[in-house]
């Protein structure tokens, strides 16, 4: 191992060439061993086994992309949630305090999502 300052630059640079040389090595590896027999049947769109009709485009309404930040906006309000129930008791009263402010905060963000009638789907 490389010895001084620049020594561990040296050693994390030798790490990043030998994983990038691998990850290379291994896909070059794998193109060369791979069946290679194109055909028209393999280049097709599959769709659940139904022969596609019209065009891959479609227009979606606006409403599911909504909802679908919603969803992650209250998903995330879970990941945060969880491990704060686990250590409640030893985080004391300020994570309390600060914990109920967070739902607060998004219970107002459900709210004027419920006012704008974002969750309605009709």
């Amino acid at each position: 191992m490389p010895e001084g300052y620049f020594g561990q630059y040296a050693t994390i640079g030798i790490f990043v060439f030998v994983g990038v040389a691998l990850v290379f090595g291994t896909l070059q590896l794998a193109r060369l061993v791979r069946p290679n027999v194109p055909s028209y049947e393999k280049s097709t769109t599959y769709e659940s086994g139904i022969d596609p009709i019209g065009e891959g485009w479609s227009q979606s309404n606006v409403r599911y992309y909504i909802f679908a930040l919603l969803f992650v906006v209250f998903d995330v309000e879970a990941v945060f949630l969880f491990p704060w129930a686990i250590v409640f008791e030893r985080l004391g009263t300020q994570a309390l305090v600060e914990m109920v402010i967070f739902i607060g905060i998004l219970a107002i963000a459900l709210l004027y999502a419920i006012k704008k009638k974002v969750l309605e789907w009709l």
